[in-house]
């Protein structure tokens, strides 16, 4: 058993492929798992409503490529909010979070990475943020009942999107099914923005951190950054991430129409795997 698992978020590949072409694209890049999309578009949150035959032959699909579907990308709350103010948005939220646990519970999912938005595309206040807060408290329910962990992602926006920020609904929601999952690239955007230091703000979330995504960005631009063409230490901030006791990272990038996706792919799990090697060759599992 390696010391870390490295998995690949799903936009990476073409939409229009399979699940087992998907999984299958995974395995052959030597990724551990792939982190499933359920964004707000419609077509994603329908994949809340699969069949329980759906969701079987996923599993199935799991079990004959060698790559599991083991984390879940929650994106579609920011269409649909905890904190909206429009009582049918909120119900709809509530809606998403009880589906995405229960698919989370019969895909084998362990972890559900929640957006941090109390909303996005209404103005925030302090009705929002309130309601947010109450209906996080909500989510947190569910999951537990179901022992799903949930870590929220540090966004870009200034609600949450630096970890000491994400650490105050971690702390007053004092629950160990609701952590962080913080974004990299985002974390570095927001250190630039506010003239502040990213391994500090990674240490005010010590104890509470589920998981990294590893994401490229330049100042003011947070996706579709190809790798290597940003400002984001990787090196150093995945090396901050592993001494504070993180092991599961996922390349967080986006399939943008290139024929060679495929050696996209590769190039990118070697890449992530050449540090996280690195780290894992001096911290190993067990010794004698």
């Amino acid at each position: 058993m390696k010391a870390y698992t490295l998995g690949l978020y799903e936009k990476a590949m073409p939409g229009k492929l399979s699940w087992r072409e998907k999984l299958t694209a995974a395995s052959g890049a030597g990724f551990d798992f792939v982190e499933i999309s359920i964004d707000e578009t419609e077509e994603k949150l329908r994949r809340l409503d699969m069949s329980k035959a759906e969701r079987m032959e996923l599993v199935k699909l799991m079990e004959e490529t060698g790559v599991p579907i083991r984390s879940m990308c929650l994106s579609g709350h920011r269409k649909y909010p905890f904190g909206s103010e429009e009582p049918a948005i909120c119900r709809r939220s509530g809606e998403i979070m009880e589906k995405a646990v229960l698919l989370a519970e019969d895909l084998g999912i362990q972890m559900i990475q929640l957006a941090g938005y109390d909303v996005y595309y209404e103005a925030s206040t302090g009705e929002t943020r309130q309601r947010f807060e109450e209906n996080l408290r909500r989510a947190v329910d569910m999951a537990a009942s179901r022992g799903i962990l949930m870590g929220f992602e540090t966004m870009e926006t200034a609600f949450m999107d630096t970890v000491e920020k994400a650490m105050q609904y971690v702390k007053e929601m004092e629950s160990p099914y609701l952590q962080i999952y913080p974004d990299c690239g985002n974390l570095t955007n927001a250190a630039l923005l506010y003239g502040t230091d990213l391994k500090r703000d990674l240490e005010t979330g010590r104890g509470h951190l589920a998981a990294m995504h590893l994401k490229e960005t330049v100042p003011g631009k947070y996706r579709e950054v190809p790798y290597g063409k940003g400002h984001v230490d990787f090196e150093e901030v995945i090396g901050k991430a592993w001494e504070m006791g993180v092991r599961r990272f996922v390349a967080e990038f986006w399939y943008m129409g290139s024929p060679l996706w495929r050696e996209d792919l590769a190039d990118t799990g070697e890449r992530m795997r050449h540090i996280l090697d690195s780290l894992g060759a001096v911290s190993p599992l067990f010794s004698n």
